[in-house]
């Protein structure tokens, strides 16, 4: 009988002191194009929102106007600073020679929508 007790109490103090990790996290993907004729990269950000064909998803300011990066280093420090943390990163070179450079981030969120309208 006192084994079974203390087999119950094992069993039954290990399922209660499992913690659990309920962190969340928003991803998001920065995509830096080469410029013509230069070393600097313009970002888009995509969160996998719905956008349409014409939709402008480049980094822009507060004025609108679009920013331009020195390079990825350069925009992976900004959106550091803005608590986004790396996951991933590769690169797709086309035929013309040019590459574009693709870069996973996470961010810990509760609201999902909090963090869209925070960076845009």
């Amino acid at each position: 009988m006192y084994k079974l007790l203390l087999l119950l109490v094992i069993c039954l103090s290990t399922t209660l002191l499992s913690a659990q990790d309920n962190t969340k996290f928003d991803y998001c993907e920065i995509v830096g194009t080469s410029k013509l004729l230069s070393n600097k990269v313009t970002v888009e950000i995509d969160f996998g929102q719905a956008t349409k064909f014409f939709d402008d998803n480049r980094y822009k300011d507060e004025n609108g106007k679009v920013i331009v990066f020195n390079s990825m280093i350069d925009a992976m420090n900004y959106m550091g600073k803005q608590g986004w943390e790396f996951v991933q990163a590769y690169a797709v070179t086309y035929t013309n020679n040019s590459n574009v450079y693709h870069y996973v981030l996470k961010k810990k969120t509760t609201d999902t929508l909090e963090v869209k309208t925070e960076i845009k």
